[in-house]
């Protein structure tokens, strides 16, 4: 029988029972529209940090409190976590910045961070705003534009004056305008007056200066009563000194400090270690996906093993009419790859459709690759699923099928 043929029947065969062709493919649908949608959601969370981090600036070092080894970033996120408790009992102070620009040569600006949260208001708005207390370099070092007025001086620093600059995304909600310079504002206790507003940057989470509110560092460890710093970004000269500068930088801390109660790392470390975690991380999410897609091969199976049952006098008959094992085989292969296939492709859809939904709550990358291979492992699933349903029936005796009840 040509091929062409026989697709037709299977076709036939299909449509006589569409609820349960559709439930059989329902397994297939779900596992193929997982791992597009978690694989997008990992690939997503890793293009969104690395971004962010790129944005920090260009070849930037870290000195952060505590001691943080980069072997167990990845052991469920354990280090980052002690990391961020070890800010509330930093260590590290003002006079460290200094020591570090006196004595590492590498060291073009350096600036220290302290970090809060407080109501801002401003008249019948209000809402919770995140804080950094920080030295005027700052602008240097992350490299901001600005969409009026600038940034504070180190006078405002030594005077401890009640200026801030503030985000994009505060500007339109608390003032309705990113044209604000010269309001005054509550932040917390204290009275502050706006100076500078940064452009938008886009993009969400701890990253993104749009929601944030700078103020002088001093005026931040009175507000928040922190005499130490959260973390100290420096700006090395150029990419091949990082590591030369993390060195130096080692060398000037341990004579103030104990090594354990901080830790330097150049930007490329830990983009390093973040990407490899996330990689790990998307493929674990594809990996749990995929395992929707064996359950769906599974049930293809048991419906096609239910179907040979079925149709067993069916069988009898096509064989006493000369029909050989082999184009038996392949049409219940058929049926099978297609009830798979079938379900690739709307699993596809589905996928697709979810994530750009998801796109519009999170940062979210579809990986065109996963599709790809979601759809060849569902084409898979329905071949290596249906031999064996495929095989039953091309075996039966055409006498015993011709009995059959």
């Amino acid at each position: 029988m040509p091929f062409k043929s026989l697709l037709k029947v299977a076709i036939r065969a299909i449509k006589a029972n569409k609820s349960r062709s559709l439930l059989t493919s329902l397994g297939v649908i779900i596992g193929v529209a997982s791992v597009i949608l978690l694989v997008s959601v990992g690939s997503g969370l890793k293009d969104y940090i690395t971004n962010q981090m790129q944005d920090m600036g260009s070849n930037l070092v870290m000195v952060m409190p505590g001691e943080i080894e980069l072997d167990n970033l990845g052991a469920g996120g354990g280090a980052l976590s002690s990391s961020f408790a070890a800010m509330s009992v930093s260590q590290l102070e003002l006079e460290d910045l200094d020591a570090i620009r006196q004595q590492v040569p590498y060291i073009k600006d350096i600036v220290g961070l302290v970090m809060g949260s407080a109501p801002i208001r401003y008249k019948s708005e209000s809402q919770i705003a995140q804080v950094l207390g920080t030295t005027a370099d700052y602008i240097k070092v992350r490299s901001s534009d600005f969409e009026s007025g600038g940034f504070f001086t180190e006078l405002d620093v030594d005077l401890e004056r009640k200026v801030a600059v503030i985000g994009y995304k505060i500007a339109d909600q608390i003032f309705g305008s990113p044209y604000v310079v010269g309001e005054k504002f509550k932040l917390g206790d204290y009275r502050y007056t706006v100076i500078g507003v940064m452009a938008e940057a886009g993009g969400q989470g701890s990253m993104s200066p749009d929601d944030k509110v700078y103020v002088p560092i001093t005026v931040a460890q009175r507000q928040f009563n922190q005499d130490n710093l959260g973390i100290i970004f420096a700006q090395v000269s150029s990419t091949e000194d990082d590591s030369s500068a993390v060195t130096m930088i080692e060398e000037v801390m341990n004579k103030r400090l104990d090594s354990e109660d901080y830790t330097a790392l150049d930007k490329k470390e830990i983009l390093a270690t973040v990407s490899g975690i996330l990689n790990t991380l998307t493929v674990a999410l594809g990996g749990i996906a995929a395992i929707s897609l064996l359950v769906g091969g599974i049930g293809i199976m048991n419906i096609m093993l239910v179907s040979v049952t079925e149709r067993t006098q069916e069988i009898g008959l096509r064989k006493a009419l000369g029909a050989k094992p082999e184009v038996i085989l392949t049409q219940f292969l058929l049926e099978a790859t297609i009830l798979s296939v079938g379900g690739g492709l709307i699993g596809i859809l589905v996928g697709a459709g979810g994530a750009l939904l998801i796109s519009y709550l999170m940062p979210i990358t579809i990986a065109w690759w996963s599709i790809v291979l979601a759809f060849a492992v569902s084409a898979g699933v329905g071949i290596v699923f249906g031999v064996t349903p495929a095989k039953k029936a091309s075996e039966l005796s055409p006498i015993e099928a011709l009995r059959h009840e």
